[in-house]
């Protein structure tokens, strides 16, 4: 790992410390993290974060500093629900969880009702 995305990780990881059903898979490129077996967010290489939100706060939350829509090669968008967050806008610790939250918020509605 580079040493942005493990400063990203150890921050994850203390934001995370308390959820009890996650771990943690090399995926996207990045570090990924899964609360019950969902991905909610990915650390990737250059301290950015891949972040999976509710499709329907999409345009919404592309609104905030430093999200962009997330791409899988060039010309090639994940679509709704998958934004990347560039690494400047992740400096402050109440941004990152303010991204960690939206993720967390989607995954409890992912799982209402999974056994």
């Amino acid at each position: 790992m580079t040493p942005a995305q493990t400063a990203l990780v150890d921050r994850l990881r203390a934001l995370l410390v308390d959820e009890p059903v996650q771990r943690e898979v090399s995926m996207f490129g990045g570090r990924s993290f899964m609360v019950n077996d969902k991905m909610i967010v990915s650390a990737l290489k250059g301290g950015g974060l891949l972040v999976r939100v509710a499709a329907d706060r999409h345009e919404e939350l592309l609104g905030r500093p430093g999200a962009e829509q997330t791409e899988m090669g060039p010309g090639r968008d994940m679509g709704p629900g998958w934004i990347e967050v560039e690494a400047d806008a992740l400096a402050a610790d109440d941004a990152l969880a303010s991204w960690v939250d939206v993720a967390l918020e989607h995954n409890t509605a992912l799982t209402v009702g999974y056994p």
